[in-house]
């Protein structure tokens, strides 16, 4: 058995390399990519969740410190054989009450009122005139509802999010199926999408970009790929946008256009999706009247290109195995058509 001596020297001689493992491992853990990254906020909302983040992070070094301080002190003592101080039955107590009770107590009481503070700031109320958008979570894809001033109808389109930089846009969320939750990370904090009840928050970009959500309330088999983008682009840009979402689609410009049109409306796509400006009225999957001019597929699955879209209508439970979407068994030149058609509806 070794000394005492060299015991205690060897416990002192840990603390530092556990202290640089842990730093390290914390700087593997931080996210490469800050596209979807809380502690690299775009937005005020995201601003004050990052904020009391890193205060509960600094507060929680300075703990840290303190107990490894304490403990470094104790095993110096050890080392040197220094004589122990006993201290007498009143002084245990009130140091154990103090510090085990009255300081925890003070710590947690500030964390829950800042807490609070940034859960009022994220359910505020918006101004009248603030841009409504409702987002309706389905399994498991967004659907997305650009509204007026009197809560009329006015665009709408799937999985992705357009809003005006530097301008506050007040989200109405809802839920068909089971429990969602919406989350941009660098844009506003957490906000559940529950059945039957309408949860109300806001965003807002303070610098133009495409911010990455995501679903954080497990809602099923799919939960992980339910994803969705927020492009905010200067105002001007915003209202040319909304202005051509408004409309129904464009009228096929080719013959192989044409074709696919038709294949469109004979086939089972018909049953589910809807084309404003055609006899595809459906309401069961995502809205396809401008899905030329989206980014990605399947709630962020997939790139939005000729090849991934005629994969995904063949064999869509090959990308996301349990989705509702059924295989659409097509010949090739009637796939290549549709494909070419629903491209072209920009």
């Amino acid at each position: 058995m070794s000394p005492p001596q060299q015991q205690s020297s060897h416990r002192t001689s840990v603390l530092p390399g556990t202290a640089w493992a842990s730093t390290w491992f914390m700087c593997i853990c931080l996210p490469a990519d800050a596209n979807q990254s809380a502690l690299q906020p775009e937005g005020p909302l995201a601003k004050v969740v990052a904020d009391l983040f890193w205060g509960m992070v600094a507060v929680g070094g300075l703990i840290l410190f303190i107990v490894l301080a304490m403990l470094a002190v104790a095993l110096l003592r050890a080392r040197n054989n220094a004589e122990p101080r006993p201290l007498t039955f009143t002084q245990s107590r009130n140091l154990v009450f103090i510090s085990g009770v009255v300081i925890p107590a003070l710590i947690l009481t500030v964390f829950v009122i800042s807490s609070a503070a940034v859960n009022r700031e994220i359910v505020a109320p918006m101004p009248e005139h603030a841009l409504t958008i409702k987002v309706t979570g389905h399994q498991w894809w967004w659907e997305v509802d650009y509204l007026d001033t009197e809560g009329n109808h006015v665009a709408k389109t799937a999985n992705e999010i357009r809003i005006p930089v530097g301008k506050p846009v007040r989200i109405a969320l809802e839920a068909s199926d089971v429990i969602h939750s919406f989350w941009i990370p660098q844009l506003n904090g957490k906000t559940d999408m529950v059945p039957g009840k309408r949860n109300l928050t806001w965003v807002q970009a303070d610098q133009p970009g495409s911010y990455r959500g995501q679903c954080t309330e497990f809602c099923g088999k799919q939960h992980a790929k339910m994803a969705f983008t927020v492009d905010a682009v200067p105002e001007e840009d915003f209202e040319t946008w909304l202005q051509r979402q408004a409309q129904p689609a464009r009228e096929p410009a080719t013959e192989n256009e044409t074709k696919g049109r038709q294949v469109f409306l004979r086939s089972s796509c018909a049953m589910c999706h809807a084309i404003r400006g055609t006899t595809a009225l459906a309401s069961v999957a995502p809205d396809l009247t401008h899905i030329g001019s989206r980014k990605t597929l399947a709630a962020g699955t997939l790139e939005n290109m000729p090849g991934t879209l005629s994969a995904w209508i063949l064999t869509p439970q090959s990308f996301k195995p349990g989705s509702h979407m059924p295989a659409t068994m097509l010949t090739g030149e009637d796939l290549g058509n549709l494909v070419e058609y629903l491209l072209s509806l920009e």
